[in-house]
């Protein structure tokens, strides 16, 4: 039967012609779409590979970011395609999305980790470090203001966010690929793997130090001893040599005399040693000593290994008045828990008044009632009336003048032993106190023009050598306080212990700085220091560099074992 030429469309008619201009383009147009999609299919692909070879190989130091970093071989990722590669298309998406958050997860541990290396110079702990995110925000909005600190913490929450998604995404897409060409991948997992265990058996190394084969498991070993460090840290707890020693046995050599243990924030090793620093820092210790010695006082000094750098100050504290190498948030917290006799609390069974005045403490601090403190001046309570500078609450001078005013210039006050934390050296030391005339504190008011005059804390931190360079002069202004306190109010009964708590972050110190902070104890009666003869330390407000070095965890006992009868 004949088709009638209404029965179909025609198929010529609609057929393009070589010289219809229309149709042609309508060609090319589709090809260089084709073309552009495929273009970002691949780059896609690569950047989704990049992305979980940044979670699986990055290090977790900005300093060691090199090419050469990621030339390894991560067994995690070999082990996933090859296990994709097993699977039913319908359980790929069940194995991928897990994996994805995983490496999610990962790549925000690398993150944070960046930030703790380049601050407190150690990685993140998962196990004892939430507090630190707490500080940090404290610090931030302390230091730039409350915007600055929700700005910081909504960037790191968009970002964790982010990590996550991006990471699921790139792992599911990478599935697919895998999927798509399995001979391909079959092959590569199957040389790669043989590589992997050359390398793990041979230790092979690329780079110095940094095996070829890598497995984040390493990690994992990590978490998995901070859990049992309670069961560490409890043990080294049940020793305590001073426990049941009778109060009349205490410090006898200590009798009738005045005891300031101060913390100067941020006083490292590095401030005397490194050669950056060591001028000024020097000058300002020689001269120090020279005005000390005019005025009577004699002073030896040493080096303390603190149990951390860069931050975590309270833990140094609790570090030298306990004995106990307080070294993470979990040993502080279980520390304070306990009926621990700390030195505060030897002086207080020897009949001293103890007290702390604090003006880094701006919330109720029931640890106090732990160190063993008849009374805590926190900063709410010292009357300062004067400018904040930056993460310092006020100068280091008012401070000591008030405790000066209310512990130690009554004629018949009872011996006192007192902890004054220092907090002018704090980061981010911009803008600077300068010391006045002791009669001109009064409420602090005075300091008004000094914190109006000098920058803005986030001023001039990208240019390191500034940095450093105001981190030196805020050491100099804490010493210095120190030194005028006690030309103008010192007596025969004080002896003045003041050290660094930690060192500053390495942004200050450099790459590989030790934990070492200066520790002084200056004493007008030269019996005091007489009973320090044996400790090898330097005479002078600045210890030498074969001066010896304890953990700061032993002071407790070397001062009570020197000072006892």
């Amino acid at each position: 039967m004949r088709r009638l030429s209404g029965d179909a469309p025609s198929t010529t008619a609609a057929a393009p012609t070589p010289t219809d201009p229309e149709a042609g383009a309508s060609a090319d147009g589709g090809g260089r779409r084709g073309r552009v999609r495929s273009v970002a299919a691949w780059l896609t692909s690569i950047l989704a590979l990049l992305l979980i070879a940044f979670a699986l190989l990055a290090p977790n130091q900005l300093s060691l970011f090199t090419p050469w970093a990621f030339l390894r071989l991560p067994v995690e990722a070999l082990f996933v395609v090859a296990l994709v590669l097993v699977l039913p298309a319908w359980a790929r998406r069940a194995v991928a999305v897990p994996v994805g958050v995983l490496l999610g997860l990962l790549a925000i541990v690398k993150v944070i980790d960046m930030g703790f290396f380049a601050v407190l110079a150690r990685p993140f702990n998962p196990v004892f470090d939430w507090i630190s995110f707490e500080a940090g925000t404290d610090f931030v909005e302390e230091s730039y203001g409350r915007t600055g600190a929700v700005v910081a913490v909504v960037g790191a929450a968009l970002l964790a966010v982010g990590l996550l998604v991006l990471m699921t995404l790139a792992v599911l897409r990478l599935t697919r690929l895998v999927a798509r060409h399995r001979r391909v991948a079959t092959h590569t997992v199957a040389v790669l793997g043989a590589a992997c265990v050359v390398c793990a058996v041979f230790g092979v190394q690329i780079v110095p130090e940094v095996p070829v084969s890598t497995l984040t498991y390493d990690r994992v070993q990590h978490v998995r001893a901070a859990l049992r460090d309670h069961e560490v840290f409890a043990a080294e707890a049940r020793v305590d040599a001073f426990r049941d020693t009778p109060g009349e046995q205490l410090l006898t050599g200590l009798r009738g005399k005045d005891v300031v243990v101060a913390f100067v924030e941020s006083y490292g090793r590095s401030a005397v040693d490194d050669p950056f620093f060591a001028p000024q820092v020097g000058t300002t210790l020689d001269a120090g000593y020279t005005r000390l010695r005019a005025a009577g006082y004699a002073a030896r000094s040493g080096w303390l290994t603190s149990p951390t750098t860069g931050g975590g100050s309270w833990l140094a504290h609790a570090t030298l008045l306990s004995g106990l190498w307080i070294d993470n948030q979990f040993r502080y917290t279980h520390l304070v828990a306990t009926d621990r006799m700390t030195l505060n609390r030897a002086f207080q069974r020897a009949d001293w008044r103890t007290v702390g005045v604090m003006p880094g403490i701006t919330q109720t601090w029931p640890e106090g009632n732990f160190f063993g403190y008849d009374e805590v001046h926190a900063s709410k309570e010292l009357g300062y009336r004067g400018p904040q500078f930056s993460w310092a609450q006020m100068p280091d001078q008012y401070t000591l003048s008030v405790f000066e005013q209310r512990e130690h210039a009554g004629p018949d006050h009872p011996p006192v032993m007192a902890t004054i934390p220092l907090v002018s050296s704090h980061a981010p030391w911009n803008p600077l106190p300068e010391l006045v005339d002791w009669e001109e504190l009064g409420d602090g008011s005075i300091f008004g023009p000094m914190a109006r005059a000098g920058d803005s804390p986030g001023d001039g931190w990208q240019d390191n050598s500034w940095v450093r360079t105001q981190y030196g002069r805020a050491v100099q202004y804490s010493l210095n306080s120190i030194v005028s306190y006690l030309e103008r109010y010192g007596d025969d009964r004080m002896v003045f212990v003041y050290l660094g708590d930690h060192q500053p972050a390495p942004l200050v110190t450099g790459e590989n700085a030790s934990h070492d902070v200066p520790i002084t104890i200056v004493a007008r009666d030269p019996a005091v220091l007489d009973r320090i003869s044996g400790w090898g330390w330097q005479e002078g407000l600045k210890p030498g560099p074969q001066t010896p070095v304890w953990r700061m965890s032993d002071f407790r006992d070397r001062f009570l074992t020197a000072f006892g009868s």
